[in-house]
């Protein structure tokens, strides 16, 4: 387990990386013997660091849902961070430049709650139930960490992204909201291109069989901890592509088919 002052300079490390765009160093060289909850430590002191700066919390992400990335990674959990109001871009919208580190951008579907969800024993109709109405979004993906350390070749962990508020950066919303009932969220399909090019499509069932079952996942998770999923709040409930890299000059689409598409410009 890690000191409080451990996990305070970690997350003050975070913070200044994502302030400077200059990527720190990963965790778990710095502290070989960290755990996942050691992990969430220091995402929740980050958090708290930038609620006291004056961000809103607004709602979750959960990551790490698709089989590709857990076994690239040799974990069969997802993990979960944090979704903050300055992380909002619209439909079409242009990213600037200075933002982001390293962007990469993933294909999701976004639940809006209009009831809470608290954990345990949360299952699938339990989250449709609770959801207000499902939307296309794209999630913006940096790392604030360094993806390899460059003298020992060593890649990031688990523990790294999760301390990494699940590499979260940014969200794009658009396309035709839909009541949960009214589509087969294992269906919903995306076909992800840069600048016209397709480079990646999937499905909804790519995300735990079914998106809800990943919002059901959190919300289980969080009770353990004495937290919930909030009525309003946003959870974007995981990918089903693999990451697409965003560069300077690029414009990312989604297309969703009958749910519309969803797209923005990188500076």
């Amino acid at each position: 387990m890690l000191t409080c002052n451990e996990i305070a300079a970690a997350a003050l490390s975070l913070d200044e990386a994502e302030r400077t765009r200059r990527q720190t160093g990963l965790m778990s060289l710095r502290h070989p013997g960290m755990t996942m909850d050691d992990a969430y430590s220091i995402q929740g002191a980050w958090v708290q660091h930038k609620i006291a700066a004056g961000r809103k919390d607004i709602g979750w992400k959960i990551g790490l849902t698709s089989k590709a990335m857990q076994y690239a990674l040799n974990i069969d959990i997802p993990d979960s961070g944090v979704l903050f109001d300055d992380m909002m871009f619209a439909d079409g919208d242009t990213v600037p430049k200075d933002r982001f580190i390293q962007p990469r951008i993933e294909a999701e579907i976004a639940f809006v709650m209009k009831a809470p969800l608290k954990g345990p024993n949360i299952g699938i109709f339990d989250v449709l139930n609770a959801t207000d109405y499902v939307t296309p979004a794209l999630e913006i993906l940096d790392t604030r960490i360094l993806r390899v350390d460059p003298q020992s070749g060593k890649a990031r962990s688990i523990v790294d992204t999760i301390a990494d508020n699940a590499a979260n950066a940014g969200i794009v919303v658009g396309g035709r909201a839909m009541r949960p009932d009214q589509v087969d969220l294992r269906w919903v399909g995306a076909i992800v291109a840069r600048n016209g090019q397709v480079e990646e499509t999937g499905l909804g069932a790519g995300v735990l069989n079914h998106p809800a079952r990943g919002v059901a996942w959190l919300a289980n998770r969080l009770a353990v901890y004495g937290d919930h999923i909030a009525a309003g709040q946003i959870v974007l409930a995981g990918s089903f592509i693999r990451p697409v890299e965003a560069r300077h000059g690029d414009t990312i689409t989604g297309d969703y088919g009958p749910l519309g598409s969803v797209s923005c410009f990188f500076e």
